[in-house]
C-alpha cells in the first residue's frame, strides 16, 4: 500500500481543478470591473495612489548593488551615508502626473476614471494567504518598498498610507484592462507593478498587478493571449515567474544594461 503522504495524479489534477474553480469564481464575484459611462476618458486614476507621510516622500530610494531582489534592508540602511548608488525616490508622481497632465490642457479632471480598492479576496486571486500575511509585517514592507525607515512604522500606519494606495493601483489596472477591451486603448497612471510575483514582492512592489490583470482579462474578457511589453529601467520579473510556463503569455522587456 502506498505512503498516505503521496497524492496520486489524479487527487493531484482534482486539487488543481478545485483551484482554478476558486480562482475563477473569486474573478466573477470581484467588483473592480466597473461599468464606466461613456462621457469618461479611459485613464484611470485616484488621488489615493499617492504615498505621503511623515515625510516619507521626501526619502532617498536605496538601489541595491546586485539587484532588486537582492535588497539588504539592514546593511543598506546602515551604510546610506556612504552609499553612492542611490536616487531621489517620489512616492506622489502619479499625482504629479496627473498635475501636469491638467496644467498643459490634455486632461480635465472629472473626467478620469477612479477605481475601487483590490479586496482581500481579489488579491488571492494570485496571492497566497501566506504571502498576504506577511505583508503584516513591518520589516517585510520596508523590505518590497526599499525603504529601510518604514521598517520602524506601525504596521497599521503602513496598511493604511502604504498598502491602502497600491491596492488602488491594482484595482486601477484591473478595471484599465477592461477599458482597453472596451475602448481600444486605456491608461492607469498607477500599477505596473512588474517585480512582484505571486509568492514575492519587491522593487517597490507588493502586490501582482500585472499577473491579476492576466487571470481577469482570461476569464471576464475572453482574452486567449497576452503580450506586456515592458519598457521600465529594470526587467520585469514578477509576472514572468508567475507565467513561466504558460504558452500564451510572451512578455517583451527592454530594460537598460546599467
Amino acid at each position: 500500500m502506498p505512503p498516505t503522504s503521496l497524492s496520486s495524479p489524479g487527487a493531484s489534477a482534482s486539487s488543481s481543478t478545485a483551484a482554478e474553480s476558486l480562482r475563477n469564481s473569486r474573478i466573477l464575484a470581484s467588483k473592480l470591473y466597473l461599468d464606466v459611462p461613456a462621457s469618461k476618458v479611459p485613464l484611470v486614476y485616484s488621488s489615493s495612489y499617492n504615498i505621503a507621510f511623515f515625510g516619507i516622500e521626501k526619502l532617498f530610494k536605496l538601489l541595491p548593488v546586485n539587484g532588486v531582489n537582492d535588497f539588504d534592508i539592514v546593511g543598506d540602511y546602515l551604510n546610506l551615508l556612504f552609499h553612492e548608488n542611490w536616487h531621489p525616490f517620489d512616492s506622489s508622481k502619479w499625482g504629479r502626473i496627473c498635475q501636469f497632465l491638467i496644467k498643459e490642457g490634455y486632461l480635465v479632471m472629472n473626467k478620469t476614471v477612479e477605481p475601487l480598492e483590490a479586496s482581500e479576496e481579489d488579491l488571492l486571486v494570485v496571492h497566497s494567504e501566506t504571502y498576504l500575511s506577511s505583508l503584516k509585517s513591518s520589516l517585510t514592507v520596508a523590505t518590497i518598498t526599499e525603504l529601510a525607515p518604514v521598517a520602524m512604522l506601525p504596521n497599521c500606519i503602513l496598511q493604511k498610507k502604504v498598502l491602502h494606495p497600491f491596492r488602488m493601483q491594482v484595482g486601477g489596472s484591473i478595471v484599465a484592462a477592461k477599458l482597453a477591451k472596451e475602448r481600444g486603448w486605456a491608461i492607469n497612471i498607477g500599477g505596473g507593478f512588474h517585480h512582484c510575483s505571486a509568492e514575492k514582492g519587491g522593487g517597490f512592489c507588493a502586490y501582482a498587478d500585472i499577473s491579476l490583470c492576466i487571470h481577469f482579462a482570461f476569464v471576464r474578457l475572453n482574452i486567449t493571449r497576452v503580450m506586456i511589453i515592458d519598457l521600465d529601467a529594470h526587467q520585469g520579473n514578477g509576472h514572468e515567474i508567475d507565467f513561466s510556463n504558460d504558452s500564451v503569455f510572451l512578455p517583451l522587456s527592454i530594460c537598460s544594461s546599467a
